[in-house]
């Protein structure tokens, strides 16, 4: 089984998230997309963050009528800071019978080269690429790589931090959250301070 790991704060999941992961999984020869949820950097305190159970919660709720989208904690059990080879190489461990590949935007393909150990995340693992505006031309090192693949898919412009400072404006951004992630935020009034 061929499992493409989307990482991410996902601080709230949105629909753009669903529409890239739901892509991904329909239109290449991935089985599942795992949402990793990225534990926040305790070096790091960032108010506007909410705490990992809540933004795993949010990531179950938008998920969960997806049977090929699935939450993952994996990393909130890993030691802080966390690298993705790490993180790999873990699950990998865990999962003996998986294969596991990394989702990216293109807006990350072109600082790859500076992750931690990114040459062994290539030779174990196979990148999946989506699409985004961006600045900038991507690392002509990894033009035609064979481990490196380009997947075309929507160019989603929805962000967290907009759904935030919307809820923040009491703005209605509805439309660019599941319902049921909708309805956790409002129970629990996140992002309104």
């Amino acid at each position: 089984m061929k499992i493409g790991l989307y990482f991410g704060t996902f601080n709230p999941i949105h629909v753009g998230h669903l529409i890239i992961a739901n892509h991904m999984v329909e239109n290449s020869d991935l089985d599942e997309i795992w949402m990793v949820v990225t534990p926040h950097n305790p070096f790091k305190k960032k108010s506007s963050l909410l705490e990992n159970h809540h933004r795993f919660e949010l990531v179950y709720k938008a998920t969960e009528n997806y049977s090929k989208i699935k939450p993952s904690d994996i990393e909130f059990k890993l030691p802080q800071p966390n690298y993705t080879v790490f993180t790999l190489a873990h699950i990998s461990e865990q999962y003996p019978n998986k294969e596991f590949c990394l989702i990216m935007g293109e807006d990350n393909l072109k600082s790859f080269h500076k992750w931690k150990n990114y040459e062994t995340i290539l030779e174990h693992h196979h990148i999946y690429v989506y699409p985004r505006i961006s600045e900038g031309k991507v690392e002509t090192r990894f033009d035609n790589h064979p481990k490196i693949h380009k997947v075309e898919a929507p160019i989603v412009e929805i962000s967290s931090t907009m759904i935030r400072n919307g809820i923040k404006e009491s703005k209605n951004i509805q439309p660019m959250l599941t319902k049921e992630v909708w309805n956790y935020i409002d129970e629990m009034n996140f992002y309104k301070k």
